[in-house]
């Protein structure tokens, strides 16, 4: 069984789950939204798959601080969306994103994960930096920007 470390953070968004879906399972649509999408102006992008689902794969290229890698939609259902997101650079990873959403009465809460497996190469990392606040931030920026796309 392999131990992870988990990164998580949560929102509600003034939305509909369906709503908020959409803007998850369509790599095209994370332009608008994700975190990541403005740390290299010359970012390359590829899709690849489906347009959006299961299947659907984007894969990047960038400068030393956005790296290279590969994120593929690995489940859809209505309270949660699977992701596989592998970096290529600047060190290799492999980890799991989930997007679970849960409607109530202010709308619809969004719940961040994402699942990093504990190697040498990360617990030396982690010495040095706090990963939980790192990408906890780019998490909370994201969904941020998540709610102001869909609301």
């Amino acid at each position: 069984m392999t131990d992870y470390t988990v990164i998580s953070r949560e929102l509600t968004l003034p939305a509909s789950a369906d709503a908020i879906s959409a803007w998850i399972v369509d790599f095209h649509k994370w332009v608008s939204w994700s975190p990541w999408e403005d740390i290299d102006p010359n970012l390359q992008r590829t899709y690849s798959g489906p347009p959006s689902g299961v299947g659907t794969a984007y894969e990047w290229s960038g400068n030393r601080k956005a790296g290279a890698g590969k994120m593929t939609i690995t489940s859809v259902a209505p309270e949660e969306i699977k992701l596989d997101l592998d970096f290529t650079k600047p060190f290799k990873s492999a980890s799991k994103t989930t997007f679970t959403l849960a409607a109530g009465a202010d709308g619809t809460t969004v719940v961040w994960q994402v699942f990093t497996p504990k190697s040498l190469m990360t617990r030396i990392f982690g010495i040095f930096m706090n990963f939980d606040k790192m990408v906890g931030a780019d998490l909370e920026r994201g969904l941020a920007k998540l709610k102001s796309v869909v609301a």
